[in-house]
């Protein structure tokens, strides 16, 4: 097919700086109707800066943007939604207090002036079914999880008819047959005429889904190539500038003794229905146990009970045989439990705080990091000086808001403040979730190196790589239940995958 101007979205010459700090160098991009354009980058690579000035979020310094043959300038996303550019950004914008239908509409009224909450209720539910994105219409989007929100933040986009659409990281919440499932709405969208901007860090996505590739690399393009003239070996080069070493545990024949014990656990979720049923885990010191499930079976309900947020309703938790069951934060801290949630901003990060002040987020209350009622800044400032070179964290300074920093930057500042404390338990969810490939080898030696120490990781997973990778030991979550415990020996994709969606069989403890 031959494409015109009028098919083509144009970004030349597009610069953007940050307090001194150019995120983009003189971009040219082209992104045209029916192709799936995937845009590669590490993190700080510049990737989700260009498409926020495409989407009309931030304005470029220089550089000039035509859609579909017009040049343009978006003062608004509003702007540029206008035009059929719309972005599902990897920080959800949804109001917790509205339920998911009236966040999809929010700001939308495509006719008449009064709602009809049942009617629109129905357009919602009919728009999930026909793009296979289930989610409850009628649920308060705070009692979702974090893939529930992300599918709310896809059809919200989906439900208002974009032209060009771009996700940033869409499946870093879903299961390989949700992921699946998007790729083939994302193929219709593109053969029905629409442009597609996949923003990714997993090099296998991008060879199954893209049609066209971009590689950025220190805000600058280092290449653009067809999906057939590509691979992941030379896709992770041009990202990184070199080759990467797939992170993978040592075989341990001894573990230490029962490090994290939860005895017939139960919580309630957000809705207060019981959401963890009768969970018995043990992980062990030297020990990653990890547990797999599709979002909303229990993952979180998991993690924040055992780290305080959650109030456990029956059965008991115990850390080195000290019975922690319903410790405040605090205390679990105290105990020896760190926790790095999936939830990077408002449970484990503050955006309006500096790094140094996150840095020292779970212990400013005690010394060194504090005399009194006064935090000791010298020190958070010198801490957060050493996580910023331990970890790689792209900023300019520890005086720098956190809420500055892109998505992967965010993570590695709050992986690196848990690990530092060399806890003796360490739940850890989705850490690697929008890394790029660079980062995500960085997490995965780290998590093995604290392993290797003797501390005993309850690792919460949906990247099943991930799972493969680092677990001696795999617990598979179905509806609030341990439906599967599978000795590092016998795990397999398929029989995880089996177990994600309820089947039960060989292998179920």
């Amino acid at each position: 097919m031959n494409l015109g101007d009028c098919d083509v979205v144009k970004l030349s010459g597009i610069t953007k700086s940050f307090r001194g700090v150019r995120a983009n160098d003189g971009v040219d991009l082209y992104l045209r109707r029916g192709q799936i354009h995937a845009l590669l980058g590490e993190n700080g690579a510049g990737k989700t800066t260009l498409m926020n000035i495409l989407s009309g979020l931030y304005r470029p310094d220089a550089g000039t943007i035509s859609v579909w043959g017009e040049s343009l300038t978006f003062k608004s996303p509003r702007d540029a939604l206008a035009r059929g550019i719309g972005m599902v950004h990897q920080h959800f914008e949804l109001v917790n207090t509205l339920t998911v239908w009236e966040n999809i509409v929010l700001g939308h009224r495509p006719s008449g002036f009064f709602y009809r909450p049942a009617r629109l209720a129905a357009l919602v539910a009919k728009s999930s079914a026909a793009y296979g994105i289930g989610v409850d219409p009628d649920a308060l989007v705070w009692q979702l999880s974090v893939g529930e929100q992300q599918r709310v933040e896809i059809l919200r986009l989906l439900h208002r008819g974009a032209e060009l659409m771009i996700l940033d990281e869409p499946t870093a919440v879903l299961t390989p047959a949700e992921a699946e499932d998007l790729y083939r709405s994302l193929r219709l969208m593109a053969d029905s005429g629409k442009a597609i901007v996949f923003i990714t860090h997993r090099l296998n996505e991008v060879m199954t889904v893209a049609d066209v590739i971009t590689v950025l690399r220190g805000g600058r393009v280092v290449g653009n190539l067809a999906r057939s003239e590509a691979s992941v070996e030379k896709l992770t080069r041009m990202m990184i500038g070199r080759d990467v070493t797939t992170q993978t545990r040592a075989d341990q024949t001894t573990l230490g003794e029962p490090r994290l014990v939860l005895e017939s656990v139960s919580a309630k979720g957000d809705r207060g229905i019981t959401s963890l049923t009768n969970v018995s885990l043990t992980v062990r010191a030297g020990e990653i146990l990890g547990v797999a499930g599709v979002a909303g079976n229990g993952q979180r309900e998991l993690a924040e009970v055992i780290t305080g947020l959650r109030r456990c309703v029956s059965g008991r938790i115990l850390v080195d045989t000290a019975d922690i069951t319903n410790y405040s934060p605090e205390r679990v801290v105290l105990a020896g439990v760190r926790y790095v949630p999936e939830e990077r901003m408002g449970v484990g990060l503050v955006s309006q705080c500096t790094v140094a002040e996150n840095a020292v987020l779970r212990d400013f209350g005690r010394a060194p990091y504090s005399r009194g009622f006064w935090l000791e800044r010298r020190v958070a400032t010198e801490t957060a000086i050493g996580l910023i070179s331990r970890y790689d964290i792209r900023t300019p300074g520890p005086h720098v808001r956190t809420g500055e920093l892109s998505g992967g930057n965010l993570q590695r500042l709050l992986v690196g403040r848990e690990i530092q404390a060399n806890p003796k338990v360490l739940v850890v969810a989705q850490p690697t979730r929008g890394l790029d490939v660079g980062a995500t080898e960085a997490v995965h030696s780290l998590l093995l190196k604290l392993r290797e120490r003797g501390t005993a990781i309850l690792l919460i997973s949906e990247d099943l790589d991930e799972i493969l990778a680092l677990s001696d030991r795999v617990a598979v979550l179905f509806a609030g239940r341990v439906v599967g415990l599978l000795p590092r020996g016998k795990v397999t994709r398929a029989g995880i995958g089996a177990l994600m969606g309820g089947h039960t069989g060989e292998g179920v403890v």
